[in-house]
């Protein structure tokens, strides 16, 4: 009987994870090869097949103009397949391309101009850029924002705060010349700034004051049991009833901030890998396929906003990596396609068809990588 109790919970926790994963990975797919659709579709460009995932089909119809909409196996992706594609990455079909009339090309999205199929394949990522900030609108809206102000209760004793100066009712105004105007403002800037020395505008007693502070690395657990090692000052917010609030925009304000969310996870974004790549930060919290559907299922514990809130994120994560010029993304096209414009010609089929072997390359490695640090996290 507790070996039946047992299988039962690993079944509630395995579907407990899988469909929010599921749900957050199609969504952010979806509109993704959407993005890239729409625009090819306004381009005249004729598409065979809009996939979500990958391998066998598990269902799927044909739409009037004899696209073939599909859901398959694999739920790690998807893919838009224009006429004369070889492969689900938008490589052509060189061959097929040759033996199709003049003519007849007037839908292949080889022979388009160079700014229409620059204008298809930048729509994936943008269309991800817009999901996420349509999704941070809608929850400022209807939900709100628990906004806590940027003031001091405790510091912590022999902390980097406690160093630098700080005390108890310090309420933070700026750092390093960018405004604050929550705790998490802070929070967010110094978890990604250990080891570097900020500079901090606190208001004390009436009259502002400067204090220089670098944030520790340190291991912390969120409230799910994960683990990340992030910058640390030390220093705890008063929550008191005059210190947070609620707040809900309007839809027009609610997509500025919506942008400007968007924006900021971007430039955190980069903030990081330029940190990995320096050497300041470890690549241990670049996560994978496993790391989002833990995350997922433990958003989801916390209710549907949290798991929206989790979707406009990993839409933001996912158009910025398609982004990167490497071929097989999108940025690895949109390289070729600059290359072709400023030559006035296309680079020769070897050197394409190389560079794609290349890009494939260092794809797998990243997910090597991520699915490396996925069993990492998972056993430890």
């Amino acid at each position: 009987m507790n070996l039946l109790a047992g299988i039962g919970g690993f079944g509630e926790s395995l579907w407990g994870y899988l469909l929010p994963f599921l749900f957050v990975l199609t969504v952010v797919v979806f509109f993704h090869e959407l993005g890239h659709f729409l625009v090819a579709r306004l381009c005249g460009v004729k598409v065979e097949t809009f996939s979500i995932g990958f391998g066998k089909e598990i269902f799927g119809w044909n739409d009037r103009r004899g696209t073939r909409w599909k859901v398959s196996w694999i739920p790690l992706g998807g893919y838009v397949k224009f006429l004369g594609d070889e492969s689900a990455a938008s490589t052509p079909d060189r061959r097929r391309l040759a033996e199709i009339p003049p003519e007849q090309r007037g839908g292949l999205f080889y022979f388009k101009p160079v700014a229409q199929r620059a204008a298809v394949v930048v729509a994936g990522p943008v269309a991800n850029f817009l999901l996420a900030i349509a999704i941070f609108a809608g929850l400022y809206t209807v939900v709100g924002q628990v906004i806590v102000q940027p003031v001091i209760k405790t510091v912590v004793e022999n902390s980097a705060a406690a160093e630098a100066g700080f005390q108890p009712g310090d309420h933070v105004l700026s750092i390093d010349g960018k405004a604050i105007d929550s705790f998490e403002d802070m929070k967010r800037i110094v978890s990604l700034s250990s080891d570097v020395k900020l500079t901090f505008v606190v208001k004390r007693g009436g009259a502002d004051v400067t204090l220089l502070a670098t944030p520790r690395r340190q291991e912390v657990k969120d409230p799910f049991g994960n683990v990340q090692r992030i910058g640390i000052l030390g220093l705890a917010p008063d929550t008191g009833e005059a210190n947070w609030r609620v707040t809900r925009t309007d839809p027009v304000t609610s997509l500025w901030l919506g942008a400007k969310e968007t924006w900021f996870i971007v430039s955190q974004t980069f903030t990081y890998l330029g940190r990995v790549v320096s050497g300041a930060e470890d690549a241990s919290q670049i996560g994978g396929p496993l790391t989002i559907a833990r995350v997922s299922g433990q958003v989801a514990s916390v209710g549907f906003s949290a798991l929206l809130n989790l979707t406009a994120i990993l839409s933001v994560s996912i158009g910025l990596l398609n982004l990167f010029p490497v071929p097989m993304l999108d940025g690895g096209h949109l390289l070729y396609y600059a290359v072709e414009a400023l030559r006035g010609r296309p680079l020769g089929d070897q050197a394409q068809e190389f560079g794609f072997r290349i890009g494939l390359a260092l794809v797998m490695m990243l997910m090597v990588f991520a699915t490396w640090n996925d069993l990492v996290h998972l056993f430890s």
